[in-house]
């Protein structure tokens, strides 16, 4: 029985962990913007009207998965940012969701 709790309490806290360690960090997003985006979308995320369009309220008109899909494939004139991490992926959403 104490073998069953310890094992049981040992995978708790490895999900627990793991779960703490994936949240998505808005203000990791922020200077991953700063990295890769703001040189077409600007700093405000006001775009550039007919050539690279504007992030603000972006979070208003796409879905989170819609986000980190565009993100990754790129579109349009925009490259596919493909060298991201999943996590930093889920950064860069989280801050442009906001």
């Amino acid at each position: 029985m104490k073998a069953i709790l310890t094992a049981a309490l040992l995978c708790l806290a490895t999900t627990l962990a793991t779960t703490a360690s994936a949240q998505d960090d808005p203000a990791a997003g922020a200077t991953l913007y700063a990295t890769h985006c703001v040189a077409c979308h600007g700093a405000t995320r006001a775009g550039v009207p007919g050539t690279f369009p504007a992030l603000t309220d972006v979070g208003k008109r796409l879905q989170p998965a819609q986000i980190k899909e565009k993100i990754q494939k790129g579109g349009g004139l925009m490259p596919p940012f493909s060298q991201l991490t999943e996590q930093e992926v889920n950064d860069l959403a989280a801050f442009l969701a906001q």
